[in-house]
């Protein structure tokens, strides 16, 4: 796809947000973001031996995860805020054998051909130039080597997604209410094209949904208040007083949704290239 057909980057393209929410999305996020981590991580399948990059690491919630189980993990980051959280936690956990980078996915400075496994989970899909991203998974991917990158899907096929999107309108009915970005990895044809022009084979995407117990509505606004980048934006942009008083609204909302249906679920692809 074009430079000239892709809509331009959003906030979340840039750091300001994510260092922001960087320390409740460390505390916050991992239980959420795990099972899309577990199936990427099997289905990748890299070796004790591995030694693994994952691009738009965040706090290392994948990691972590991946740790034990490989030779070597570089956490790549444009976040500073993201990287001191990741590092705290390396401490803490005592990992010797992950590494830290502070740089952009999209002009990595790591040599080509150093890796047998590359993930990227829900960050690549925010770059301003996500063929560059691809690009880059390839070209430090030795031969065979394989990719996993993390996509939220439409959503319209995520109950937990119009959970939330419902409660900001309910908030202000003026708010736009979310339509799909067919030319973004939301598409799977999007997804799979973008894979097989930056050089993988064997591209496949894959649907996951999980499904999240809500038992408590306050806390479910609470939580999510405190670690996603959009309602962490959202806040600042529009003040304290006034955040206050839209929040009480999306609070009723969330109350009123809940109040028979507690389960809820969110959908994501998750798209395989081997090099």
């Amino acid at each position: 796809m074009s430079a000239e057909t892709r809509p331009a980057a959003g906030p979340l393209s840039a750091v300001e947000p994510w260092d922001l929410v960087s320390a409740n999305y460390a505390a916050d996020s991992p239980a959420f973001m795990l099972p899309f981590i577990r199936r990427a991580i099997e289905w990748a399948a890299p070796a004790a031996t591995a030694r693994v990059i994952d691009v738009a690491a965040g706090p290392g919630t994948l990691a972590f995860e991946l740790a034990p189980r490989v030779a070597a993990v570089d956490a790549v980051d444009f976040s500073p805020a993201m990287l001191a959280e990741l590092e705290r936690k390396r401490q803490a956990l005592g990992f010797g054998n992950v590494r830290a980078l502070h740089a952009d996915g999209q002009a990595l400075p790591l040599p080509e051909q150093r890796y047998e496994a590359a993930f990227s989970m829900f960050g690549l899909m925010f770059f301003p130039d996500r063929n560059r991203g691809f690009a880059e998974l390839h070209r430090v991917l030795k031969p065979g080597g394989v990719a996993v990158v993390s996509s939220w899907a439409p959503v319209a096929e995520s109950p937990l997604m119009q959970l939330m999107f419902g409660a900001l309108r309910a908030a202000d009915p003026k708010r736009a209410a979310p339509q799909t970005n067919w030319l973004s990895l939301e598409n799977p044809d999007v997804f799979r094209a973008e894979l097989t022009a930056a050089g993988f084979r064997d591209v496949a995407i894959e649907p996951l949904s999980q499904s999240l117990h809500v038992p408590d509505a306050d806390a479910l606004w609470e939580e999510m208040a405190r670690w996603s980048a959009p309602l962490v934006l959202l806040r600042k942009s529009l003040g304290e007083e006034e955040w206050a008083r839209q929040s009480q609204l999306a609070r009723a909302y969330v109350a009123a949704q809940t109040n028979e249906r507690r389960d809820f679920s969110t959908t994501a692809y998750l798209g395989f290239g081997r090099r």
